[in-house]
Formats: structure tokens, sequence, C-alpha cells
């Protein structure tokens, strides 16, 4: 029983220097393991960072990808327009410059034709005004009609009505015509009261076609005549 007490507690005393001897050794391996395990966690950590960093770049490049994309869709539409535009432009241009040249084809045809209409008829017509000497008639507005149409219109004035007294004649209107019937009507104010007279002439090619309107005794008068020249007498 002894021995057997003996030999239990030499069992124990190698047990416990055993793990006296091998607690130093398992807290080497623990220190290393935690410092493994440490750095690791720092590796996962910092690949975890970096992943992060790559993520974040890669989403920039992206974005800047998308709006250079954009940009040149958006310059090639720009152009596009741009070149349609230009295209209508062009188009516009040349259509002005037709126009144009087209324009002046026509104001030369009608000149031309205007010259040979003229030089064809020539016909001009003459319209005058005179008073008798008597000085017991003064004369106020005067109103032309030719063809229905207004041509011109006077208002005497004292000085006016003294030269027309002593001879003065004053010309209404002069003008190239068409060599036809034309209805001349002069409406004069004498002596506050208002005289008409109308007269039908017919106006011929290269000829001066005269109408003259005398105030004689309170009525008017009209006279015709026609020259080749260019003078009424």
């Amino acid at each position: 029983m002894n021995r057997y007490w003996w030999a239990l507690l030499a069992l124990l005393a190698t047990i416990s220097s055993t793990a006296v001897a091998q607690r130093p050794q398992s807290s080497d391996q623990q220190q290393a393991y935690d410092r493994r395990r440490a750095e690791l966690t720092k590796e996962v950590e910092e690949t975890q960072r970096r992943l992060g960093d790559l993520r974040s770049q890669r989403v920039t490049l992206q974005a800047r990808l998308e709006n250079a994309i954009a940009q040149d869709m958006q310059a090639r539409s720009q152009r596009l327009v741009m070149s349609n535009e230009l295209n209508a432009l062009q188009q516009l241009d040349s259509m002005l410059v037709a126009a144009q040249e087209n324009l002046l084809s026509q104001r030369e045809r009608f000149r031309a034709l205007g010259d040979a209409v003229r030089r064809r008829t020539g016909a001009v017509l003459v319209v005058m005004l005179r008073a008798d000497s008597s000085g017991t008639q003064t004369l106020g507005a005067t109103e032309l009609m030719i063809d229905n149409g207004a041509a011109a219109s006077r208002s005497y004035s004292g000085e006016a009505n003294a030269a027309l007294q002593i001879g003065a004649v004053d010309q209404l209107y002069r003008s190239e015509v068409l060599p036809t019937d034309h209805t001349v009507r002069l409406q004069v104010t004498v002596n506050g009261q208002p005289l008409t007279q109308s007269v039908t002439v017919k106006t011929q090619g290269e000829t001066v076609t005269y109408v003259q309107f005398a105030v004689r005794n309170g009525q008017l008068m009209p006279m015709t005549w026609t020259s080749r020249g260019t003078t009424p007498f």
C-alpha cells in the first residue's frame, strides 16, 4: 500500500514537473499564434482597404468613361445638326443668289420694256390754268383730277392771283402718258364759289397734248391743242 502511494506521488510529481516544463512552451506558441493572427488580420484589413480603393477608382473611371461617351455623342449630334444647318444655309444662299439674279434680270427687262414703250409712244400731257385780267375775280383752292386720280392741287395767294391777272400761266401737270383717251377734270374756287369743268382729250405718240383752263367771267373755259415740240405756244 505504501508502495502504491509512493508510486502515485512519484507519478504526480512527474506530471507536475512535466506540466511546469511544458507551460512556457505553450505560452510561446500562443504568443506566436496571436502575432500571426494579428498579422493576418492586418493583411486582411489592408487587402479590404485596397479592394475598396480599387472599387472606388473603378466607379470613378466608369463615370468618366460614361461622361466621355456622352460628350462624344453630344459632339457628334452637334456636328450632325451643324452639318444640316450648314447645308440648309448653303441651299438658302443659293436660292437667294438665284432670286437676286432673277430679280436683276426682270428689272432689266422691265426697264428695257419701259424704254421701248416710251420711245414708241412719247405721248406727253400738259395741263395749265390761266385767268383773265379782270380784277374782280380771286382764285382759291384748286384740285386737278386725271382719269379719276388726283394729279395736282393749288391754293393761290394774293401774289399768285396778281400774277395770274397780269397774264401768268400756272402749269398744273406735265407727264408722259399712254397714247389713249384721258379725262381731265379741274375744280377751282373763284370768289368763294367752286367751278368745275371736265374735258376728254386723246393723246398721240411723240406728241405733246396741252389742256388749258381759263377763268373768264366766272366760268372755266377749256382749250386743247397739240405740238410736236415742248413749248405751249
